[in-house]
């Protein structure tokens, strides 16, 4: 796509110089989202109807790991306004779609609880009638771009109709909505991962992304998809970022005293070469869930599944290497090694964890129903 040839320049021009910034101070990479905006990056996924590229999750994949060789936090920031874009361009209005195709609207999603945990799909927080609209009250516990993003993709449990959730686009100046804190943490830690609680937020009953009661299929048909694909993308980014960097090290890096390089030394090729293969073994899992998801293969489900955790885990192991083969160098901030390593300890603990991941693929494999 001749739009994507752009991102390279915005990588280089913005988001990388400002990644140390970004992780250091914990900055929200707005400056990055800016210009991604005007590129029309924003609006890769939205249709041309509406003034968007109308790309596909493969182009969105790309978008993301190419962020995330930069900068997780912003990769990261990317992938939930992808995820919130695509029930938008569903369910939401033509007006808020076309904001966003035009880059003027970054959205993202609310949807984990405290109570519940990693079980996502299944909200605790309310939506009451009251007359022409309802009122929503409930408290999540980590989203992303919390008090910068332009509008939530909001959930809770249906209003009357039976089942686990209804979906909501709620705007972010609703005066019903307070984000108690701000984040703080070891890792993306420019992505603004943050509660937001909802004290009685009004919004009219239009403001409803499907049907009342239809939120658990939304958020499996549509967002777990393109959630999975980005997050093991973003895994894939910074694996690469941390392998690139380590083998530049391990290259220039000499022992004076034996005349040689880091890289002469047989053990430490080996970690890198294990660590190369995790990676391309990922990319290939990433290339082949892309490709069951546009053929509707009968695998793809099972491919969702396994890639956000496939990646999650090598992310980990990778970025361990990586620290592993550069030894104290590592630890300072100018190698930028121990920041993908940080930020890579993000995506197995983000719902559905690996460990509720490995569960659905046993479940899958053994053909018991996932819930």
């Amino acid at each position: 796509m001749k739009k994507l040839e752009a991102l390279d320049d915005i990588v280089a021009s913005v988001v990388a110089p400002a990644a140390e910034a970004v992780d250091r101070d914990a900055l929200f990479p707005r400056s990055a989202v800016a210009a991604l905006g005007q590129a029309g990056l924003l609006g890769l996924i939205s249709s041309a109807e509406v003034g968007g590229l109308g790309g596909s999750l493969a182009d969105a994949s790309a978008v993301v790991s190419r962020l995330a060789r930069a900068c997780g936090s912003t990769a990261m920031v990317v992938t939930m306004h992808y995820c919130a874009t695509a029930v938008v361009e569903k369910y939401g209005p033509p007006e808020l779609r076309r904001e966003i195709a035009a880059g003027r609207h970054l959205a993202t999603l609310a949807f984990s609880e405290s109570g519940s945990r990693s079980h996502f799909w299944a909200p605790l927080g309310v939506a009451s009638a009251d007359g022409d609209d309802v009122l929503l009250s409930g408290a999540k516990t980590m989203v992303t771009s919390a008090g910068e993003a332009d509008s939530y993709v909001w959930s809770s449990r249906p209003v009357q109709a039976e089942g686990a959730s209804t979906l909501w686009l709620v705007a972010a100046g609703n005066p019903g909505l307070r984000r108690p804190k701000p984040f703080d943490g070891l890792g993306l830690r420019g992505n603004a991962s943050a509660p937001i609680v909802a004290e009685s937020a009004r919004v009219p009953t239009t403001a409803r992304l499907g049907a009342d009661g239809g939120g658990f299929a939304i958020m499996m048909e549509v967002v777990l998809p393109i959630f999975s694909v980005l997050n093991a993308s973003c895994s894939l980014g910074l694996m690469e970022s941390a392998l690139e960097r380590a083998c530049a090290h391990a290259g220039r890096t000499r022992l004076e005293h034996l005349g040689s390089c880091l890289a002469d030394l047989p053990t430490l090729r080996a970690y890198l070469a294990r660590a190369r293969i995790r990676a391309d073994g990922v990319e290939a899992l990433l290339n082949d869930t892309l490709e069951a998801l546009a053929s509707a293969r009968d695998d793809a489900l099972l491919r969702v599944l396994e890639v956000k955790a496939a990646a999650a885990e090598a992310a980990l192991a990778v970025t361990d290497t990586a620290m592993r083969v550069c030894g104290g160098a590592a630890f300072r901030k100018d190698l930028a090694i121990e920041r993908p390593f940080r930020d890579a300890r993000a995506a197995a603990v983000m719902a559905p964890t690996s460990d509720v991941l490995y569960d659905f693929i046993g479940k899958a494999v053994c053909g018991l129903p996932l819930f």
